[in-house]
Formats: C-alpha cells, sequence, structure tokens
C-alpha cells in the first residue's frame, strides 16, 4: 500500500455516514499562531492522507500558496477521517454509540481576527470545538472571541495546551512551574465559558481530570490526556482509572513510603511532590533531559522501561530529531485528541435536541423543527450552506454546509431559500435539483450517491442561486435556518477601478464572485459610481483584493488607499423643537432628536433588543435595565437604517387623528434619514427620535406618502442639525504582546496615532507583557509595520474592532477642525456640494 494512500475509502465513509451517533463534527478554532493547522496535520497523518515525518511541517490543511508562504490559515477547510477506538474507551463515553468506528469530520478555522468570519461558517456546521491554546502565550483576545462565539452557537468545548515543547526547550521551566502555567491557562479558558453560560447547553467548562483537557506539541506530533495515563497506571496500582485521574490533578500528592494519597505536601517535614509532576510530567522531563543532553545509556534505559522501539534509522538520530520520534511514540497526539474529540464531544444526535432552537427560525415542533431535532434521516431535507468554496473551475462554487434533517442527493429536487425567504412569499426563492453531492476532503473532493442527516458535504450546481449562505429543503412549509451572527463588522473599505476600461465587466462579475467567496466581505457601488469592497480589516482587505485581481476577476486593476466608514450620531438633546411642513403647507411635523446610551444601542446591536421581540416583553427591559420611561419605551415606531439598526423613533404625541396613516410613510422617511444622514450620507446610530407633535390635513389625499415621506426624512436632518451633531469613528481593541525592553516604543508608535493604552500586565513566569490599547481604525493603516520597525520586531499585534467613538476636534460644520476636514473629504468623495445644507429652516423659536 503507497505510504500517501488514506487507510479508508468512501464506501467505508459512506456507511459510517448512516451511524449519526458515531459522527463528530468539529471545528478547530484559537487565536493566530497557537498552532491549529500544525496540530490538524497529527490528525490527519493518523488517518494516513500524509506521512508522520511530514506532519508537523506540512499544514495539510493550508490548501491555498499565500496560506503556505505567510504561514497563516486564510479559508477554513474541511476533511472527514475515520477513527477506531479500542472497547475500553468506548464503554466510558456516555451518549449512545455503536460499535467502536467513528467518523470525525474537522474543520481547520483561521486564527486571525480578520477572518473570523470564516470561523463562524465552521462553527454553524459542527457541534464541537477544539480550542488550542499556546502555553507560552496563554489566553490571548481572539481566544475568547472564538470560543464567546462557539458558546452562543452552542457548541461544547475541549481545549488542547499547544506548544508546551517550548516550555520545556526555551523556558526551561520547572515542572512545578509547568503545572502552575496549565492550570493557570486552564482556569482562563473555564472564566471565559462561565461568563458566556448558556443553561440549554449546561456547564460545559472543561477539566483535565475528566479528560477535557489534552497537552501537548503540534510542531513534535506528541499530546497526552490525563486519562491516558490514568489508564497505564490504574492497572499498575490495581485501582479504578476513574479515581486515578481525579488523583492525577491538583492537590493530590502519594507517599510512596506509606504508599498513601494525600491532600496535603508535607510528610515528616519533607515536601511531596505533586502526583501530577510525579506520573506524568516527571517521565517527560526525563526523556527531554537525557535526550537533549546526549546521554546514551540513560535514554537506552528510559527507552526500554517505556516499551519504545527504534527501528532501522531511527537509531542514528539525537538532539532534537530523536526527541521528536521518540515523544511521537510515547505519546503520539492522534490518539490522544481522538480520544478526546470522540469521547466528549456530542454526536449530531445528541446536539440537534438542544442546537435546534437556536438553529431553527420556525417553530421548533413543526416537521422541520422536529427533524433537525431528531436528526432525522427519513425527515424533510433542511440542509444549511455556510459557505462557497471556489472551485478549480473559474467562477464557480462548491456549496458547503451540512445536512440537519432528511437526505441529500444528487439529482433531488430542493427549495433553494436565501437569507431573505419569507415562508409563503416567492423572494429569494429557486426551485433546482441538486446536481452532484460530494465530500470535501482538504485539497480534493470525492463524489458520493447521497449524504444523510448530520453530515458536512458540498454540493456542485446550486451556487448559481445562493450569494454566501442559505437553507436548502423539501419541504413547502419550512422556515430559514437562522442567518450567522458575525463578530466583526466591515469597516474598512476601498475603491477599485479598472487599469482598462473595457476590462469593467470583467471587474462587476469579478466583484460578484469575490461576494460569494468569503462570508465577510461586502462590495457595492457607491453614490457616485465607484465600485466599493469592504473587509475588516486592512489583512482581510489584502487577501481579498488580491484573489479579485489575480482569480476572480484576472484583470490588473488600480486600488484607492484604504477609507474607514463613519457612523452621524447626535452629542445632546435637539436646542429646539424642529419642524417641517409637507411640500403643499397642510402638514407638519414636529420632532427633536436626542443621544440614545451607548448600552442600549450595543444592546439592539448585540440582538438582546430586537424589533422583533414582543413590545411589552421589550419595553420591560428597557425600563428595568436602561431606566426609560415605560409609554416611550412601548410607543418605538421602529428600528433603523434597515429596520435593525442602533436608531430609535418614539411616538410621543397625544391624541392626532389620522396618526396610524401616516405610520408608514414616516418609517420609510426615518429608513432613508438613517441609512444617510444629513452631514456626510454616512449611516446615523445612536440617535433617539422623539415625535412630539403632527398636525395633517383631513382629507386622505393630502397626506399621501409623497407628502409625508420627504417632510420626515427633512425633519428628522433638522432635529439632528440642532442637537450637535457629531460623527463616531469606529475603534480597534489592539492586544499586543512584547518583551520588557520594548515596551517603549509601543507607546511612541501608539501616540503618534490617537491611541491609548488602557491595560498592561505581565504574563507570570514569562518576560513578556500584554498590553491592550484602543487605536482608531483611521489611523490604523501600516500600524504592524509602524510598530515592528519600533520595536526591532519583537511586538505582535492583533486587532479587533471594538467600538464606536466620537470623533474630537470641534464641532463637524466648522472646515477648519479635523472633524470638518474629514466630512469635507467624505462629502467631496461622494460628489455631494461642499456645504452641510440647511434643514433648519422651518422651525418655531420656543
Amino acid at each position: 500500500m503507497n505510504s500517501d494512500e488514506p487507510f479508508f475509502t468512501v464506501e467505508e465513509i459512506r456507511g459510517l455516514m448512516d451511524v449519526a451517533t458515531n459522527i463528530r463534527n468539529m471545528s478547530v478554532i484559537a487565536h493566530v499562531d497557537h498552532g491549529k493547522s500544525t496540530l490538524t496535520d497529527s490528525l490527519v497523518q493518523r488517518a494516513g492522507i500524509i506521512s508522520a515525518a511530514k506532519a508537523g511541517e506540512a499544514r495539510f490543511t493550508d490548501t491555498r500558496q499565500d496560506e503556505q508562504d505567510r504561514g497563516i490559515t486564510i479559508k477554513s477547510t474541511a476533511i472527514s477521517l475515520y477513527a477506531t477506538l479500542p472497547d475500553e474507551d468506548v464503554k466510558d463515553i456516555k451518549q449512545i454509540t455503536k460499535g467502536n468506528n467513528f467518523l470525525v469530520n474537522l474543520i481547520d478555522s483561521p486564527g486571525h481576527v480578520d477572518f473570523s468570519s470564516e470561523v463562524t461558517a465552521a462553527l454553524r456546521v459542527t457541534d464541537g470545538a477544539l480550542v488550542v491554546v499556546d502555553c507560552v502565550s496563554g489566553v490571548c483576545v481572539q481566544t475568547e472571541t472564538v470560543l464567546r462565539q462557539a458558546i452562543g452557537e452552542r457548541i461544547k468545548p475541549v481545549v488542547i495546551i499547544n506548544k508546551v515543547d517550548r516550555a520545556l526547550l526555551e523556558l526551561q521551566v520547572t515542572k512545578e512551574d509547568l503545572y502552575q502555567t496549565f492550570a493557570r491557562t486552564v482556569e482562563s479558558v473555564n472564566v471565559i465559558i462561565a461568563t458566556y453560560f448558556d443553561a440549554s447547553l449546561g456547564d460545559v467548562q472543561v477539566y483535565p481530570y475528566q479528560g477535557t483537557v489534552a497537552f501537548g506539541s503540534g510542531l513534535h506530533g506528541w499530546a497526552f490526556t490525563v486519562r491516558q495515563f490514568a489508564g497505564r497506571y490504574a492497572k499498575k496500582f490495581g485501582v479504578d482509572k476513574m479515581k486515578m485521574m481525579e488523583r492525577l490533578w491538583g492537590d493530590n500528592f502519594f507517599n510512596p513510603k506509606t504508599k498513601k494519597w494525600t491532600k496535603t505536601e508535607s510528610y515528616e517535614g519533607k515536601n511531596l511532590e505533586r502526583a501530577f509532576n510525579q506520573f506524568i510530567l516527571d517521565p517527560i522531563f526525563r526523556i527531554f533531559a537525557a535526550i537533549m543532553n546526549f546521554k546514551k545509556e540513560e535514554t537506552t534505559t528510559l527507552l526500554e522501561k517505556l516499551e519504545i522501539v527504534l527501528k532501522g534509522d531511527e537509531k542514528d538520530l539525537e538532539g532534537k530529531a530523536l526527541l521528536k520520534v521518540v515523544m511521537r511514540k510515547f505519546l503520539p497526539a492522534a490518539d490522544a485528541l481522538l480520544e478526546m474529540i470522540v469521547m466528549h464531544l456530542p454526536s449530531p444526535v445528541t446536539a440537534q435536541k438542544y442546537r435546534a432552537e437556536t438553529l431553527y427560525e420556525g417553530p421548533v415542533d413543526d416537521e422541520c423543527g422536529v427533524g433537525i431535532r431528531d436528526c432525522d434521516p427519513k425527515g424533510p431535507l433542511m440542509l444549511y450552506v455556510s459557505k462557497m468554496v471556489p472551485t478549480s473551475d473559474k467562477g464557480r462554487f462548491y456549496a458547503f454546509g451540512r445536512v440537519f434533517s432528511g437526505t441529500a442527493r444528487s439529482g433531488l429536487k430542493v427549495r433553494i431559500q436565501g437569507p431573505n425567504y419569507v415562508p409563503g412569499k416567492k423572494d429569494d426563492l429557486f426551485i433546482k435539483a441538486i446536481q452532484r453531492t460530494i465530500l470535501m476532503m482538504g485539497r480534493f473532493i470525492e463524489p458520493i450517491e447521497d449524504v444523510p442527516a448530520g453530515n458536512i458535504l458540498g454540493l456542485v450546481g446550486v451556487d448559481q442561486f445562493l450569494l454566501k449562505s442559505g437553507t436548502l429543503t423539501t419541504s413547502e412549509t419550512a422556515h430559514n435556518m437562522k442567518v450567522m451572527k458575525f463578530s466583526v463588522s466591515p469597516v474598512v473599505q476601498v475603491a477599485v477601478e479598472v487599469k482598462n476600461a473595457n476590462d469593467l465587466p470583467k471587474l462587476v462579475e469579478g466583484l460578484k464572485r469575490l461576494s460569494k467567496s468569503d462570508p465577510c466581505v461586502l462590495t457595492f457601488i457607491s453614490e457616485s459610481g465607484e465600485h466599493i469592497v469592504a473587509g475588516a480589516g486592512e489583512l482581510h482587505l489584502e487577501i481579498c483584493l488580491k484573489d479579485l485581481e489575480e482569480d476572480h476577476a484576472g484583470i490588473p486593476l488600480k486600488i484607492s488607499p484604504p477609507v474607514v466608514s463613519y457612523r452621524e450620531t447626535v452629542g445632546a438633546k435637539s436646542s429646539m423643537t424642529a419642524l417641517s411642513k409637507s411640500p403643499n403647507k397642510h402638514n407638519r411635523l414636529y420632532v427633536t432628536a436626542e443621544p440614545l446610551d451607548e448600552e442600549v444601542s450595543t444592546a439592539i446591536e448585540s440582538g438582546k433588543i430586537s424589533p422583533r421581540d414582543d413590545f411589552k416583553a421589550r419595553a420591560r427591559i428597557l425600563a428595568d435595565e436602561f431606566g426609560w420611561d415605560v409609554t416611550d419605551a412601548r410607543k418605538i415606531w421602529c428600528f433603523g437604517p434597515d429596520g435593525n439598526g442602533a436608531n430609535l423613533l418614539i411616538d410621543q404625541t397625544k391624541a392626532v387623528q389620522y396618526l396610524n396613516e401616516i405610520k408608514d410613510s414616516v418609517v420609510s422617511g426615518f429608513q432613508w434619514a438613517t441609512r444617510e444622514g444629513p452631514v456626510a450620507e454616512e449611516p446615523m446610530r445612536s440617535i433617539r427620535f422623539n415625535i412630539l407633535d403632527v398636525t395633517l390635513h383631513a382629507d386622505a389625499i393630502h397626506r399621501g406618502g409623497g407628502q409625508i415621506i420627504p417632510t420626515a426624512r427633512r425633519v428628522l436632518y433638522a432635529s439632528t442639525l440642532l442637537a450637535d451633531p457629531g460623527l463616531l469613528e469606529p475603534v480597534y481593541l489592539v492586544e499586543i504582546q512584547v518583551p520588557e525592553q520594548a515596551m517603549g516604543g509601543i507607546y511612541g508608535v501608539l501616540t503618534r496615532r490617537r491611541g491609548h493604552v488602557f491595560e498592561e500586565a505581565q504574563r507570570p513566569g514569562t518576560p513578556l507583557f500584554n498590553i491592550k490599547a484602543y487605536l482608531p481604525v483611521n489611523e490604523s493603516f501600516g500600524f504592524t509595520a509602524d510598530l515592528r520597525s519600533n520595536t526591532g520586531g519583537q511586538a505582535f499585534p492583533q486587532s479587533v474592532f471594538d467600538h464606536w467613538q466620537i470623533l474630537p476636534g470641534g464641532s463637524v460644520l466648522d472646515a477648519t477642525t479635523k472633524p470638518g476636514q474629514i466630512v469635507n473629504g467624505l462629502r467631496q468623495r461622494k460628489g455631494l456640494k461642499d456645504a452641510v445644507p440647511d434643514y433648519t429652516n422651518y422651525y418655531d423659536k420656543l
């Protein structure tokens, strides 16, 4: 058998797909550079797809050339593996299983914050997550972001603490230090998990003594769980494995003289060694010491004791090369990881019971809801497409997703429902046949006849009907699967032009393909006719534009320097009531504007307060938590822009005749006004508009939409301009890791860019400092390069969009101030008149 041939066939995988209890769908998530792809290699190697010698260096799941060159993952990649567990492990699994063979569908996702939309897409189609944490740098900002996303999607985490080889070789820690580092890391992860606790998911904190935490080194290809060692020692001591597991972590000490276990470390004046250090770390430390200090005899006796046999050329190795081979044979990473994944992550059957209500928009008890809950292969088809994967065929995509209910097969006629589909209507709906179903295997695909519920798959031939994601179903009454919430928003934009005018159609086509291929990128045409691409950050945009130029459009492009999108807001209550008359002078609207609390805006943006809530329940929350007046809170007419933004329109009128007849028109005017504000036609945010009074013409014909909509827009603009208008700029939270001696350089760079540090902390046991700072997105271009050159390349920044803040420096209406200049720049770019028009020409002096 060829060494690169997998140890399993597509037929075997297809056989396992029917046994939903033995499937594990999981994603690998972590902070950037903590070793996800490298760890994934050891699993891929176990399945026989790459050779053991390459594992750790191949990064098999980094399928793109730029991923290999940069050493980062950009797109998440799926791969299916076949695992067999021994009987004694299978009987310890707490959920129903059949037989010893398991199918693990693994998605390796990017850690870089600019690509966290890829992580969201991966999480949606999986039930469990392997969280990778670097034992030297610990839990970082992105670790928290991905964990929060995972728990929000009701996904159960298990943890591996990676790069233990660095702690041993570079930092030369003692056993107790290493134990404390492990304990601290596990505790930080559990704090995050506890913060985002979800009752229906239950307590999903991780504990080494339960086998939900592994320790290891992806690069060297070894890892272990407490359970594995407990198994070895349980036989030797003749005790129960579960008891042994609990003793091998925490404050448990074994006294070799009395052969008894104690909870205290001192005995007859001598200090005992912690069980974890004595039984688990000691053999590992000994192997490292013997091999790295080139002690031949000691190494030979150790290998005999541990029953590790070296073959052929392996006997001549020494130093690090020998260490890798020995550790790999002693504690193969794939064993520890597969045991953890199969034993502790839920199968689709288990997971869909508690995930159904967060996945499905419709009632949980209709036929589709029940099919999803029971993971029923005979139910109606419910398939969620979470992203599009480009194929080798230019401009075509595989739809990548998961079957939650029913069975998908080639040639099956399905309803393809986009995110805007409403049951019973015909919008955003296509009825087409699936051309082919395929199995995604890293950089290869395998055709497969049909795929039952609980499995991940690729589809050919539905890409023309879906933009980024959507629901496929055979049921006429099916609602959509919920749209994914992304933790990043596209705040950085560039305009792209073609160098050669004849290439314009190619650019338009290329932009369509680009927006298909990335869950988070936005492409649109601005008012001034430019083609805009918006991304989550500098790196995200760079990758998108490279793809656009080389793959999707395949033509040379001119790219404008990046610009930031702003939001318009107000700083105070309107100085007087704004009044606007309709064009026929028969209708009047009286409105004031005032700032909305930041807490309320954030609650709206995070979905805690939403336009779809019951109005009484929503009013209760606003009154109890945010101190609103209950009457006001019940009379919220709408949210905007797009019916769900952080601006509110509130009816404070008393006894106005015909008010309900103009409600729709006023709401349309409000949506229009909040989508493009008066100052620079940027969207509004955090403004509360109060309608104080309305006078209307008695005859319905004189108060139609044509009269009311422009009037409403105008009066909202006027009230905004009377309420100290301002611009909000997006701000990144930057986390920087840096050695002590290079800290000075950071402050200089941040101050120059209007940033400020709000927290610095030394990582215990390392010379590294963690610095957290706020940095305006506008000032962030070239920040990484600037930082590296000022700290001799020792600082590693990681930035994620955090909040909006008022642009300081004076009035936006005064062209001599900084905000005024930014407004002028925005107006020029959009081809507007220089001055902000005065909307306040109709008002009554109060």
